[in-house]
């Protein structure tokens, strides 16, 4: 038996219900940015497997630091205990981010960072005794799966079955010159009732990587800051050099109350998850009655492997050299831009740091259920490029390692699809 037809046999793969979706591709193997197949064939990761990869598949240096944890020790209860690679990762990542982030909570996903960020501020207002309990959020937002991170998500057709179930949220509209005092005039008419902003950082990524300028973010941030709105910065997908600058946060003058990190953070290695806050929001919890503690937590918070993977990453990250490619990447794709501004199948581009977003023309459905998404994905699968179209939304976000040839060919592909499909 084959592994597709192993896998067909036992396994429930995300979004591929459809009866018609495409087999899965069996990867063995990994090498900076190509995938490979039982076959031998080659794919560029032109997406980072989800957003997640930064270095490079299998990197040897976090391969290294990964082998030599799993032989000191593989995991410890985090409740009462502690070891000496969650407090480093801790205390070296807090350095990197805004100077009023004082705490490191740890989790296992990118979900479950935004669920206990949540948690933290209702929570933060009623140990205080306050009724501040509605959370307000940008229309398309994209925060997760679970429960609560749904709920602070866009209502979409991912939602739809579980919309009843979902707590109330005041959904905005991103800002721009032509709304931004509107929108800070809701926010100080809900302000008694706000517990907390929770937004993605310059770019919507599920949403079809739909970007907004810092300048606007910021000035929400303040009017926030001034009707004591706590901020989430749920920095997922755009945290550890997507936008150009470390975190997404960086772009802007006013720091968030909490900030939220996965994907990237193990280097794209392991399921991680981590929830930074200010000392403000910790000491709301800090207390002899029980009943203000936070109560969450997760059998592997903290994992020690998770941790070195995560430290082993950080070190790649700083390296000048990681710099560097994400200024070249940047600029490749400026660049690619311009030249294909004007074709005719291009309705727009957009772009934030190694985030480059094609809007194509297309007089078919643009959702993300669009058959020229499932077309165009193909097209590229059999060029060895993988490429996972948001509706008629295509973009590039490779994995920091990827060569100029590289780049050059995915370039190439695209281009040629402009004008076979």
């Amino acid at each position: 038996m084959s592994l597709v037809e192993r896998d067909l046999k036992v396994i429930w793969h995300p979004y591929t219900q459809m009866k018609t979706a495409l087999p899965p591709i069996p990867i063995v193997r990994g090498e900076g940015a190509c995938l490979y197949d039982e076959d031998g064939k080659c794919y560029i990761d032109a997406v980072s497997s989800w957003w997640v990869n930064i270095h490079g598949h299998a990197h040897p240096y976090i391969a290294q630091k990964v082998a030599e944890q799993l032989i000191k020790l593989e995991h410890v209860i985090f409740a009462g205990f502690t070891h000496p690679t969650a407090i480093e990762l801790a205390e070296r990542l807090l350095n990197i981010l805004p100077s009023n982030q004082q705490k490191a909570f740890y989790s296992d996903n990118g979900s479950t960072a935004v669920e206990v960020a949540i948690k933290m501020c209702l929570q933060y207002w009623h140990n205080q005794g306050k009724q501040r309990t509605k959370i307000l959020a940008f229309k398309n937002a994209y925060h997760g799966d679970t429960f609560g991170a749904m709920a602070v998500s866009g209502r979409s057709a991912f939602t739809a079955a579980f919309d009843s179930l979902l707590f109330e949220v005041e959904f905005i509209d991103l800002p721009d010159p032509s709304n931004i005092e509107n929108l800070k005039s809701q926010i100080s008419n809900l302000k008694s009732e706000l517990a907390c902003f929770i937004f993605e950082p310059l770019v919507q990524g599920a949403a079809g990587m739909l970007m907004y300028e810092a300048e606007y973010l910021d000035q929400l941030m303040s009017h926030c800051r001034k009707e004591e709105v706590l901020l989430i910065a749920d920095e997922v997908f755009t945290g550890f050099g997507r936008t150009g600058k470390p975190f997404a946060c960086d772009h802007v003058s006013t720091p968030p109350d909490i900030m939220c990190f996965s994907k990237g953070l193990t280097g794209g290695t392991m399921a991680f998850g981590l929830t930074t806050c200010t000392q403000q929001i910790f000491d709301a919890f800090l207390s002899d009655d029980r009943l203000k503690t936070l109560f969450h937590g997760h059998s592997y918070t903290a994992n020690p492997v998770a941790c070195s993977a995560g430290l082993a990453s950080l070190d790649l990250f700083l390296e000048p050299s990681t710099k560097e490619n994400i200024n070249r990447i940047a600029t490749g794709h400026r660049q690619f831009a311009l030249k294909i501004k004007d074709h005719p199948r291009i309705r727009t581009t957009r772009q934030t740091g190694t985030i480059l977003a094609m809007e194509w023309e297309t007089a078919s459905d643009t959702s993300y259920f669009s058959t020229l998404r499932d077309t165009l994905y193909k097209y590229f699968l059999d060029a060895g490029v993988i490429l996972r179209p948001l509706g008629n939304i295509v973009y590039i976000l490779p994995p920091y390692c990827i060569t100029d040839e590289q780049l050059s060919y995915i370039y190439s592909k695209i281009e040629s699809a402009l004008d076979e499909v």
